[in-house]
């Protein structure tokens, strides 16, 4: 989720650099990304994942700008029931691609409406597969396609029959989060969640558990 808003940003998407790029030019802003109504959103009050609701930055960058300092942040859907609706974008930016302001919020949520239910009601649900618990090392493969790579981490389960069978080893996965939205098959309430590789500059973070068929766990790592 977090690395799926890292990438949504304006000025990368117009230059054909994005997986939110369109195919011969412009930006992929109004289409359906995801066949389940996923909603990925941002908000200074979200209740336990508060932040500051003005831009406060050091450094200028692609989506963000010193010149903004004390521009007030408000609720941000950047997906809406499945459609890009927002890409990241400063004032100039977004006068000069005549794009919406949307500087980056302090906090992600990733939600289906509706959804209910937690990691273990998934896992009954699943005749057999592999119950990831943490992903590490996360790595950027290819930005058009949001490919990422990296090593599971602090746990992987066999599930046979809906149920923990036993622990396996640990896998390095080749995965694009966008392509993970599009396949999943089940999704759990959303609750807040810490990213064991970023926790420390960007704790604030909820997201829901998910069933995704064939994840790409490409090869046996020797990670313990």
């Amino acid at each position: 989720g977090r690395l799926l808003g890292e990438a949504a940003v304006a000025q990368d998407a117009v230059e054909g650099r994005s997986v939110f790029s369109a195919p011969g030019g412009g930006t992929r802003l109004g289409e359906q990304l995801t066949p389940l109504p996923f909603t990925l959103r941002s908000d200074p009050a979200e209740p336990g994942l508060a932040c500051a609701p003005f831009v406060a930055t050091s450094a200028s960058g692609p989506d963000v700008s010193v010149f903004d300092n004390g521009l007030p942040l408000g609720p941000t859907a950047w997906l809406e029931a499945g459609t890009l609706r927002r890409l990241r974008a400063h004032r100039a930016g977004a006068a000069r691609l005549g794009l919406p302001v949307s500087p980056p919020v302090d906090n992600l949520v990733l939600e289906l409406p509706g959804a209910e239910g937690i990691t273990e009601d998934l896992v009954r649900g699943l005749d057999r597969g592999l119950l990831l618990t943490c992903l590490w090392y996360i790595r950027e493969v290819d930005p058009q396609t949001l490919l990422l790579t990296g090593l599971t981490r602090d746990g992987v389960y066999l599930v046979e029959g809906g149920e923990v069978v036993g622990a396996v080893g640990n896998y390095r996965f080749n995965e694009s989060p966008l392509e993970i939205l599009r396949r999943a098959q089940a999704v759990g309430a959303t609750r807040r969640a810490l990213s064991r590789e970023w926790h420390e500059w960007f704790p604030r973070t909820a997201m829901p558990p998910l069933l995704v068929p064939d994840f790409n766990c490409s090869s046996v790592s020797p990670a313990t």
